[in-house]
């Protein structure tokens, strides 16, 4: 039997999305008002799930204080009142988009749990805008 937990977590950050490599007509035409350069932010809804087998002799699919420091240790810590694109390694040279972002935030945590176990990230960007990543 596999059962999925889920831990909801929150952090605000500031991002602007643009490609130097391109020029501020293209980058305004695709990313619009996204693509101010003095950046603009979001208050960034994360739900992180676990899904994998019940340890016997825990009850747990993994325990969730040890879930709730990975998020604050390699999310929250890492992201919250950050400027992405200036502050956060993974997107000096990476578009921090909801779609990358989540990318990002499933590869920093996905090392740090059990093998066997599955994870899903869903990141809202605003409440009507969000991404899902499985790892595929």
């Amino acid at each position: 039997m596999r059962v999925t937990v889920s831990r909801k977590a929150h952090f605000n950050a500031a991002h602007r999305l643009y490609r130097p490599d391109w020029n501020e007509e293209r980058n305004e035409a695709v990313f619009g008002k996204c693509n101010n350069p003095n950046f603009h932010g979001h208050n960034y809804e994360l739900i992180v799930s676990v899904t994998g087998a019940i340890d016997e002799e825990t009850g747990y699919v993994v325990d969730m204080k040890i879930l709730k420091d990975i998020i604050r240790t390699e999310v929250e810590e890492a992201f919250d009142h950050k400027n992405l694109n200036l502050e956060v390694e993974e997107f000096k040279k990476l578009n921090p988009t909801a779609e990358n972002i989540a990318v990002v935030i499933y590869n920093k945590i996905k090392p740090h749990l059990e093998k066997e176990l599955d994870l899903e990230i869903t990141l809202y960007e605003t409440p009507r805008n969000f991404v899902r990543f499985s790892g595929e």
